[in-house]
């Protein structure tokens, strides 16, 4: 695993794809706390439960399905649509831009997808709000997916085939490690930007990781001045 990003690894590379939640955005915002906060509130009132009781089975959900969401579906047969609406109605006000992040965005070659777990609202939600959504040219939500969350293989094959991605010339940045898995396997390059969860960590001890960093900011500022200095 390297943190110092150099470009003679990166110059084949013609799909950059980015995961969104603690990825394009700092686990330190504390962000995703309020969507989690939602999912627990939406497990109350669907199935009568008390909240501790809806957030054990939340994260339950969480451990052996992928996603809260799928738990919900493949045991409580749940409509997507309205789980995904009310979960993501947040307030995202106080995320503040970084410029940075978008200048370095813009000048990545080829296309540049944001590929989550969420919705579609969201993403473009998070995103706006970042000052970043103009620099992706697609978001593959969970939708997209059919509702099978990452690190399901086939949920990556998809995205390949969507898009028309060669994963040889692909990178993925995320901050779950264990998401990284597939990616590696189809030969795509792999970044680990990890949170503070255990959920973030686990899995991350593997030769899946090629490249780890605390900000995504400044390495992917770092990439394209090695790219520069080579030019």
């Amino acid at each position: 695993m390297m943190n110092t990003p150099s470009w003679q690894d990166f110059e084949h590379i013609d799909s950059w794809i980015f995961d969104l939640d603690n990825t394009l955005y700092s686990s330190a915002t504390n962000l995703f706390a309020r969507v989690d906060k939602k999912m627990g509130e939406f497990i109350s009132k669907l199935l009568d439960i008390d909240l501790v009781e809806a957030k054990k089975l939340q994260k339950r959900y969480f451990r052996e399905h992928g996603t809260t969401l799928r738990g919900l579906m493949e045991v409580h047969g749940i409509d997507p649509t309205a789980y995904l609406e009310f979960v993501h109605d947040i307030d995202v006000s106080d995320l503040v831009s970084v410029p940075e992040l978008g200048v370095a965005l813009e000048k990545l070659p080829g296309k540049r997808i944001i590929f989550t777990n969420g919705s579609h609202f969201h993403a473009m939600n998070v995103s706006t709000q970042l000052g970043i959504d103009r620099h992706f040219h697609h978001i593959f939500d969970i939708a997209a997916a059919d509702y099978l969350p990452k690190p399901h293989k086939p949920v990556y094959e998809k995205l390949i085939r969507d898009f028309d991605i060669n994963p040889e010339r692909a990178v993925l940045f995320e901050d779950m490690a264990v998401n990284l898995v597939p990616a590696h396997e189809m030969g795509m390059k792999t970044v680990w930007i990890p949170g503070n969860t255990d959920w973030s960590r686990e899995g991350g001890d593997g030769d899946h990781i090629h490249y780890r960093t605390d900000d995504l900011s400044r390495w992917l500022t770092d990439l394209l001045n090695d790219r520069a200095r080579q030019d």
